[in-house]
């Protein structure tokens, strides 16, 4: 049954929509995260240490935070496959040009899939610089805070980390109005209200996680 269902273009649907909702449940507590640095260093370490007790003395140290980054990487990995399989089926099912040029859709539309491929890279991008720290020089264990002001204080770090999150603004606008339509959320009655939604969720999550690279160019985070 699960082969049929993920054979069908419903039920590749369905899993992108499920793993794209999951992918933005996190974000959103992660924005919320990553602004406590306009706290302090105090503050911002004491939560980045608390990630990783999460849990105890009932989960051992880190185990919560390996669980989640478990269900992340399963959702990313989902999403990635379904759209890239629903892109081809896509193509083979018109593989040749339309006569008519069809109705032009929106920019977030047109760019979902380059906004994917550069969420992907900057994916990889961000865990070896704050995660893991191989292409971040200084990079220094345990200090979350001082890593984050020394990669917004060079001009490719911002450059970077802002051009990924406008592709993600774009990405969640769209993609949060379709989850709903593939989930059987959308109706002529609230479309309306989920698009409203889409776009402030799109505004926030943009604005909140370009707030740290601008608070440390400014000077408000150093």
């Amino acid at each position: 049954m699960a082969r049929t269902v993920w054979d069908s273009t419903l039920g590749k649907k369905t899993v992108m929509a499920v793993s794209g909702l999951i992918m933005l449940l996190y974000l959103v507590v992660h924005m919320i995260g990553n602004l406590k640095i306009f706290f302090g260093a105090g503050e911002f370490d004491h939560y980045a240490h608390w990630l990783r007790t999460v849990g105890e003395p009932f989960m051992h140290y880190e185990w919560t935070l390996w669980l989640v980054r478990i269900v992340l990487v399963a959702a990313v990995v989902a999403h990635a496959v379904s759209a890239y399989q629903l892109s081809r089926r896509d193509i083979s099912a018109r593989p040749s040009k339309y006569v008519h040029k069809r109705p032009r859709a929106s920019y977030a539309t047109r760019t979902m899939r380059w906004g994917g491929i550069i969420l992907g890279l900057f994916i990889v991008w961000h865990i070896l610089d704050l995660t893991t720290g191989t292409v971040h020089p200084g990079f220094r264990p345990g200090h979350p805070y001082q890593n984050v002001v020394d990669t917004f204080s060079t001009w490719y770090g911002n450059v970077i980390y802002i051009v990924a999150m406008l592709a993600l603004g774009l990405h969640v606008r769209h993609g949060f109005w379709s989850a709903a339509q593939t989930l059987g959320a959308g109706s002529r009655t609230r479309d309306r209200a989920l698009k409203t939604v889409a776009n402030v969720l799109a505004l926030l999550l943009t604005a909140g996680f370009i707030a740290v690279p601008v608070g440390v160019m400014t000077g408000v985070v150093s």
